[in-house]
């Protein structure tokens, strides 16, 4: 996270003393472990997969995207800090040890977000996870439906572009959502991603069925550092990783104005979006930056 903190400014947010207190986040994904970097932060667990109540993470992606959001750097001594340190998050685990779940498991989560919003004061939504736009017409509709529902009482959902790039039209489900914030990597032209399966310009592109540019903006993905369940911490790279820095800086955003709106917080993040010279369907507004979101 040190390159990524370097890269977004996320330090100058730091040093001014923003650092997310008060914002509760509330994550869907594999799962989380109570990693010494989330101290007493993680508010609760929900299990959408297997209805187990304690903490727990079979695959690691999930406890990876929180650390990125709200890691302290406890064990690593302030070297892997995340975009919002004073957080809170909230897990809901959708997706299995293999990284799969079910429409059903997703949408009752959705519902479980809106129902509870008020109780936790979440304000952000982080979904690193998608699905293909080659899934079945009513399972999208509905998860889609479902998504721009979170988003219509209050709360700022901000959604993976996907790793099926360089093809146009690659973005994943939800993130072809029309109000969502759909993050893309900017680092995805690195050649030395690890991860099986990627590849150069493995960042999912727009535009989406209904001719809407995306992603909005791109954050570093590649090779980022984070927690792991083993209490370590490791790199790993994609769409999923850039998702959380966003997210991560919308936290600090609303820790310094907290009546923002979702649609004020999409606003300033245009306008203070850096051009990286990209085309608008794999850049879109550009790469964020904390200290001009601030």
């Amino acid at each position: 996270m040190e390159r990524v903190r370097e890269l977004v400014h996320a330090d100058a947010a730091h040093k001014m003393g923003y650092i997310g207190s008060g914002i509760t986040v509330a994550v869907m994904d594999t799962g989380i472990v109570g990693h010494p970097d989330f101290s007493h932060r993680i508010v609760d667990f929900l299990d959408f997969t297997s209805k187990k109540k304690g903490m727990y993470d079979d695959n690691g992606h999930g406890t990876h995207v929180s650390g990125i959001i709200g890691g302290s750097g406890f064990l690593s001594h302030g070297r892997y800090v995340g975009m919002a340190p004073g957080c809170s998050l909230i897990m809901l685990k959708v997706l299995d040890r293999l990284g799969n779940g079910n429409t059903s498991q997703v949408l009752s989560a959705l519902k479980w977000i809106i129902n509870y919003r008020e109780k936790y004061q979440i304000r952000i939504l982080n979904i690193s996870v998608g699905m293909l736009s080659s899934a079945k017409k009513e399972e999208r509709s509905r998860l889609i439906a479902a998504v721009e529902e979170v988003w219509d009482n209050g709360i700022v959902v901000i959604a993976a572009a996907g790793n099926n790039g360089p093809a146009s039209g690659s973005i994943t489900i939800p993130g072809m959502c029309r109000s969502v914030i759909t993050v893309g990597s900017s680092d995805d032209d690195i050649q030395t991603v690890r991860k099986p399966g990627l590849t150069k310009g493995y960042s999912g592109r727009g535009p989406t069925e209904s001719c809407v540019v995306k992603p909005e903006l791109l954050a570093p993905g590649t090779e980022v550092v984070s927690c792991s369940p083993g209490m370590s911490y490791e790199a790993k790279s994609g769409t999923s990783m850039a998702t959380p820095v966003v997210a991560g800086a919308v936290t600090l955003l609303l820790s310094k104005y907290p009546y923002l709106t979702p649609a004020q917080v999409k606003l300033r993040l245009y306008e203070t979006a850096v051009d990286m010279g990209k085309e608008k369907n794999v850049q879109g507004w550009g790469r964020i930056d904390v200290a001009r979101l601030l």
